[in-house]
């Protein structure tokens, strides 16, 4: 029988680089909305045994229609965000089952995470305590100064573009934000927070395809992936 793990969507950021005025996670992408395919994809997870989404408070009722009109039975709660991701975290952590053994930190705003990919990461997790889904990077990658000169170029082998789900053993992560204390709202991942105190996250390969909804070239994009993919399906 597999571990306990908890599923924390986080999902009640604004969408101020997408420049709309309604939540990231309902942009329709092939006519239904975003968080709809992240959610499909922890619910089809047999090493996921429950899902907790945390939105803003004016997002709940539109995601509890979602919820049920998919029958998205693993989803056991929604909690309100926080004023940072950080915290928004904390919220989602603490309210996950008393029986948790790791929690799978995901961003709402990548719905095309795979079924694959999550179980790939968790059962990496189960290894080594830590993991996160990532990918090589391509470009060149420089790092400038406060004038934008170039002070030195990192080596591109050892560099990785990180993405989520990010999976802990609770008792890690949990100590691990609670060391970080009030300077967690400065980490931009969950990872951060294990580096922040010496430990280990093991690097688990992703796909170029689990793309974060950020800027609206990539609702361009994850459709296109989408219409790739049903092709496939159909076939």
């Amino acid at each position: 029988m597999s571990a306990f793990v908890s599923a924390i969507i986080v999902a009640a950021g604004g969408s101020v680089r997408m420049g709309i005025a309604d939540s990231k996670q309902f942009i329709p992408l092939l006519s239904r909305p975003s968080i709809e395919y992240t959610l499909k994809a922890f619910q089809n997870s047999y090493l996921i045994k429950e899902i907790i989404v945390v939105c803003r408070e004016q997002d709940m009722d539109r995601i509890n229609n979602i919820i049920d009109e998919n029958s998205f039975s693993k989803v056991k709660k929604l909690v309100a965000g926080g004023t940072s991701r950080a915290e928004s975290v904390r919220n989602g952590i603490n309210a996950a089952s008393c029986k948790t053994e790791y929690f799978a930190i995901h961003d709402g705003a990548r719905p095309l995470v795979t079924i694959e990919e999550i179980e790939r990461v968790v059962e990496s997790a189960f290894e080594t305590g830590a993991a996160t889904l990532g990918t090589s990077v391509k470009d060149t990658i420089k790092i400038v100064d406060g004038f934008n000169n170039i002070e030195n170029t990192p080596l591109r082998s050892q560099l990785r573009a990180v993405q989520t789900p990010q999976v802990f053993e609770k008792d890690l992560y949990k100590f691990a934000l609670e060391n970080a204390g009030d300077d967690a709202v400065n980490f931009t991942d969950d990872c951060s927070l294990i580096e922040n105190m010496g430990g280990e996250v093991r690097v688990v390969k992703g796909s170029e395809e689990n793309i974060k909804l950020t800027t609206p070239i990539d609702i361009i994009i994850a459709e296109s992936i989408l219409k790739e993919r049903n092709r496939y399906e159909n076939r």
